[in-house]
């Protein structure tokens, strides 16, 4: 089984940056895919990034390219979600998840799909 720790919970502003770590206690594998997803108020949870561990490729929803990096240090098991020119719109509980890989060789977008949960990090973006 794999637990899993956040952090980096905070308020920020537009514009500014905020960096939220998953730490990994278990076992993880090359096979399982890292993920962030984020619920906001009143919406539904979607996917925002991952990081696949077996070759570190990375993926966004459109709305965070650019902006947000995801990232995973195997030496400490954590992934990290970098946020930078944060949006009002960005405001949201971000989780991190670990799951297999699909069919395709790509992490799966379906909050569904993912077999282990953080807790959850309130990240707040207001002017």
């Amino acid at each position: 089984q794999v637990h899993l720790v956040e952090s980096g919970q905070g308020l920020v502003q537009p514009g500014d940056s905020l960096r939220l770590s998953c730490a990994a206690s278990g076992q993880t594998f090359d096979n399982y895919t890292m993920a962030w997803f984020r619920q906001g108020p009143g919406k539904e949870r979607e996917f925002v990034a991952a990081v696949k561990l077996s070759d570190g490729s990375t993926y966004y929803r459109d709305s965070v390219k650019g902006r947000f990096t995801v990232s995973n240090d195997g030496a400490k098991n954590t992934m990290y979600l970098q946020m930078s020119s944060m949006k009002v719109e960005d405001t949201a509980v971000y989780y991190c998840a670990t799951g297999p890989i699909t069919q395709f060789g790509v992490p799966s977008p379906l909050d569904s799909d993912y077999d282990y949960w953080g807790q959850g990090a309130q990240v707040t973006v207001s002017s």
